[in-house]
């Protein structure tokens, strides 16, 4: 499975650095704000990516979530919690956007 950042994120990034580094330490310091473990935090930010509908940060907190030992049932179970909050149609999209990640 790859882990690595897709190749928009890694050009913006060079070009832009400063900015990148205040945003993973920024990501890295609301991470550790609290008692939440890793597979949680990135549960709860891929539910958020998913009610967004950004396909892109979708499978990224896929790959972070199953880094962190979840599995694809705990993400399958995380996106269908929102069925009632953003609708079936998101929820479709946000799991057919974790299975691109599954099947890599």
């Amino acid at each position: 499975m790859a882990t690595q950042p897709s190749e928009q994120y890694r050009n913006t990034q060079q070009r832009f650095p400063e900015l990148f580094d205040a945003l993973e330490a920024l990501g890295k310091a609301s991470r550790h704000a609290g008692p939440l473990d890793e597979k949680s935090a990135q549960l709860i930010q891929l539910a958020a990516a998913a009610a967004a509908r950004s396909e892109g940060a979708v499978h990224s907190h896929t790959r972070r979530a199953l880094a962190a030992g979840a599995d694809p049932a705990e993400i399958y179970h995380c996106l269908l919690l929102l069925v009632s909050t953003i609708g079936f149609p998101s929820v479709m999209a946000a799991l057919s956007w974790a299975e691109d990640v599954f099947a890599e």
